[in-house]
């Protein structure tokens, strides 16, 4: 018996400034309805006149992480979508400011069973399992020592030693 998706009949805004990107995204969550958005004031109008179940915001063409900051506001679930923006500095930064998950488009394809166990799991346990899929592709991308500058914030943040709440905040001992 197949289960069926946590995202059958969502609402998910996706805002990329790529259309083929959004047409990707489209086909990829055909279980969920996709309003699929190019400009960051497009966005915001949507958001301020519509409800969503997810935002999709990619970070770097739509002033993503202003979107990220009035969806968090909005109490709006939020994942990041990126590729030029693909550093360590954006995806603490995507953490603290209240995103759900930071996904990188090479990863597009897996962008459902991302969005499934943001809707699935509770905030840290949505990152941690984040980190356990694509912990090798941010070594590979980041290198070897990606994590050693923030050495204690990364610890805390895979120990599970963080506020249940958004924005994500690290409880430091």
């Amino acid at each position: 018996m197949i289960k069926e998706s946590p995202l059958k009949d969502k609402v998910i805004l996706a805002v990329d400034d790529e259309p083929d990107v959004l047409d990707t995204l489209a086909d990829l969550l055909n279980m969920a309805y996709v309003v699929k958005i190019t400009t960051y004031e497009e966005a915001v109008e949507y958001l301020r006149n519509f409800t969503v179940d997810i935002a999709i915001l990619d970070i770097a063409g739509v002033k993503g992480f202003e979107l990220l900051k009035l969806c968090v506001a909005m109490g709006k679930t939020t994942v990041m979508l990126t590729a030029h923006a693909f550093s360590v500095e954006d995806l603490k930064r995507s953490m603290e400011m209240g995103a759900r998950a930071y996904v990188p488009k090479e990863k597009l394809s897996e962008i459902a069973s991302f969005l499934e166990d943001v809707i699935t799991f509770e905030h840290q346990p949505a990152w941690r399992r984040l980190f356990e899929r694509l912990g090798s592709h941010f070594t590979a991308s980041f290198g070897r020592n990606w994590q050693k500058d923030e050495k204690d914030f990364w610890d805390i943040v895979l120990s599970g030693k963080v506020e249940p709440r958004e924005p994500f905040v690290v409880k430091r001992e």
